[in-house]
């Protein structure tokens, strides 16, 4: 897929850049993006230079995963990163995505992942045709629980033991958003997001 970029009202979302390295490497230093997300711990700048440089463009090449740098219109400086993976296997019926974000410490509490996270789940939804896009957060990240809900994020429960931490099996907290969940969006297929009846027969998982 061709890369693209999105702008709100302070922000321009872009495809990081090898020259975004310094800025993303610095972000990772700080303990709660270490602790709450899963970069590399500790994070070093063959680390950033890895994701800018590889991980994101081949992730759009292969259509599979979705980078943006959230970039301050005002000064040029790295607000945060944002991404969305594709679930499954590509362009499968489930048409499903995960949305997942984080912010530069210097920039929390001004609404700026909020702003970003509405454009891009417009772009979910409209252009790719995302029809459920879900949000997992390891049990506890308040911070990252509080923007989906502010996206608009039905929080659906808890996956037990999900992720490995550190050696240590932790909680996932899950929570999905339907097209239908956002004013001014309509899906694809379907209902405006709403889900589907499905009348394929029961059949057995073979195992």
């Amino acid at each position: 897929m061709k890369p693209v970029t999105l702008a709100t009202e302070r922000l321009v979302l872009r495809p990081f850049e090898p020259a975004d390295a310094p800025a993303v490497h610095t972000a990772c230093q700080d303990p709660d993006i270490l602790r709450w997300t899963s970069v590399p711990s500790p994070y070093g700048m063959k680390d950033a230079e890895q994701f800018v440089g590889t991980v994101v463009p081949e992730g759009w090449r292969d259509d599979t995963t979705y980078n943006f740098a959230l970039v301050s219109r005002a000064d040029g400086s790295l607000v945060g990163a944002m991404g969305l993976v594709r679930l499954g296997r590509l362009h499968t019926p489930e048409r499903q995505a995960e949305l997942g974000y984080w912010t530069a410490k210097e920039h929390r509490g001004r609404g700026h992942t909020v702003e970003a996270g509405r454009a891009v789940v417009h772009w979910a939804f409209g252009d790719l045709g995302v029809e459920r896009l879900e949000w997992h957060a390891e049990a506890g990240n308040e911070g990252s629980r509080a923007v989906a809900r502010k996206l608009g994020f039905h929080m659906e429960g808890t996956l037990r033991a999900k992720v490995v931490h550190e050696g240590t099996r932790r909680d996932v907290w899950i929570g999905s958003l339907l097209p239908s969940d956002v004013p001014g969006t309509t899906a694809p297929s379907g209902a405006a997001g709403a889900p589907v009846p499905d009348t394929t027969p029961y059949l057995p998982y073979p195992g």
